[in-house]
């Protein structure tokens, strides 16, 4: 084990951190806020600790798959440790515990809040808590392959590590250049929704706050009716259709820019996404359509809310806590499925739900017909068995956290409902749930157990289960 690489790779990790809380710093400034104990002290912890840990680059560089894992789960609860710093010195939470679930919630992108009155917290803040999703949403170790040539060849193991999904490849030959591509992808398109909010008149704070938002499909909202505050259909629209957009593979964003788009409109992924997400629109629409006034208004939010819960970003602009128990229950399952691999969403992703049908038939069929030669292929490629075997386990795994998760959750006085929806909407990344989980609602009245649990099936969720397993088996093994 290279633990001075591995120490290396963090204490790169927190000068980063402690850059980016630049632009809280001066969002509080512009306001006139006093932020220079909140974050100016973070900031210069984290630089010194940086700067410590990195002031000579180690000697052996190798780096394979078990420091990888073990770095890349490090990385994140450092990440949330010390981004929780800014929100405990500030005075305006109450334990640190509701500190750390904000921060864990804000980084892994899924939006859950304990906070019961989002609009009484300073501006500074607001911004904090909204920038995590973005950058939490491409992922951090990500950001640092792009900027700094680390690790060298062995990088790729951070990469597969932090990205989500069965299985991680190169847009080019250069790990750094490909990392590098996916950022300025994730920019340009960050950037671009943002001038769209302004022009549809939205402040450049509120754009600011919901791009990222959006971007990183996380869902914090500087307003407790989020995206509803506005009452701008077009809004609303926008929105809708940019986590639409966010939920899909970035590498088919890459071949769009490299003049393939029909390449690009082959994924079988792609058009998987788009019937599970336009066959639930047309479900929702047909179950709730007498709860609004006409077809136009329905068919907004039923769009808005499919599109905002299956890319695990969180987003409301109706209470579908209100909804009928079919509509609340079809919701629930897309909180299980997720968007696309290769995308700033959660969940446990569209491609690993195909491998798996597509295994089950392959496994009927086999049953059926002995002597046929069946295989399970994707976009015309012939899935290998160590991808088919870590996608059936992931699946194995992520049930048994969901389900060990619930039965220690109701130890709380809470409803078997809302027990499975918190945890579902922790490990999806998504945010809200139901009941008093609800778009309307916050995990305020958990109890701290309760709040680092569901803290650490959002890290669980995010990072994708194994990297977490990997920390929690190396602990032990040092008992």
């Amino acid at each position: 084990m290279n633990y001075r690489m591995i120490f290396y790779v963090l204490g790169s990790v927190m000068k980063v951190e402690g850059l980016l809380m630049l632009l809280p710093l001066c969002t509080g400034l512009f306001y006139g806020e006093p932020v220079l104990k909140t974050f100016g002290l973070t900031m210069a912890i984290l630089l010194a600790l940086g700067f410590l840990l990195t002031w000579k680059r180690p000697a052996r560089q190798s780096f394979y798959a078990k420091e990888g894992f073990l770095v890349v789960a490090l990385g994140w609860v450092v990440l949330s440790f010390f981004g929780a710093l800014p929100f405990w010195w500030s005075g305006e939470f109450g334990r640190f515990a509701d500190c750390f679930f904000e921060a864990v919630s804000g980084f892994t992108t899924t939006g859950a809040t304990v906070l019961t009155d989002v609009e009484a917290i300073s501006r500074g803040l607001l911004m904090w808590r909204s920038f995590t999703h973005w950058v939490g949403g491409m992922g951090v170790l990500v950001f640092l392959l792009a900027i700094l040539p680390m690790a060298g060849q062995y990088s790729i193991y951070l990469m597969r590590a932090e990205s989500p999904g069965p299985s991680v490849g190169k847009l080019v030959p250069r790990l750094r250049e490909t990392a590098s591509i996916l950022y300025r992808i994730y920019m340009v398109m960050t950037a671009v929704l943002i001038i769209l909010l302004m022009l549809l008149g939205l402040s450049p704070f509120d754009s600011l706050i919901h791009a990222f938002g959006t971007a990183g499909t996380g869902g914090f909202s500087n307003y407790a009716a989020s995206v509803a505050h506005f009452g701008s259909p077009a809004v609303e629209w926008l929105i809708g259709v940019a986590m639409l957009l966010f939920g899909v593979n970035f590498s088919l964003f890459y071949l769009v820019c490299a003049g393939q788009l029909a390449q690009a409109l082959k994924s079988e992924e792609l058009r998987w996404y788009l019937l599970i997400v336009f066959g639930s629109v047309a479900l929702v629409v047909a179950n709730v359509h007498q709860q609004f006034l006409g077809a136009r208004e329905t068919l907004r939010a039923a769009f808005f809310q499919v599109s905002s819960i299956i890319t695990t970003t969180g987003f409301s602009t109706v209470d579908f806590n209100l909804w009928p128990q079919f509509s609340k229950n079809l919701l629930l399952l897309l909180m299980f499925v997720g968007a696309c691999a290769g995308s700033t969403a959660g969940g446990i992703k569209v491609s690993r739900l195909i491998l798996m049908v597509k295994s089950v038939a392959q496994s009927i069929k086999a049953l059926l017909h002995p002597r046929a030669v069946t295989l399970v292929k994707m976009d015309g490629k012939v899935a290998e068995f160590e991808v088919l075997a870590g996608v059936f386990a992931y699946i194995v795994c992520y049930i048994l956290i969901l389900c060990s998760s619930v039965l220690l959750i109701s130890l709380e006085p809470i409803t078997l409902e809302e027990s499975l929806s918190a945890v579902m909407t922790s490990m999806g990344n998504v945010g809200p749930g139901l009941g008093r989980f609800g778009p309307a609602g916050s995990f305020a009245s958990l109890g701290s157990p309760a709040k680092y649990l569901l803290s650490l099936d959002m890290l669980f969720g995010r990072l994708e289960i194994f990297p977490m397993l990997v920390l929690l088996l190396s602990w032990r093994r040092r008992q």
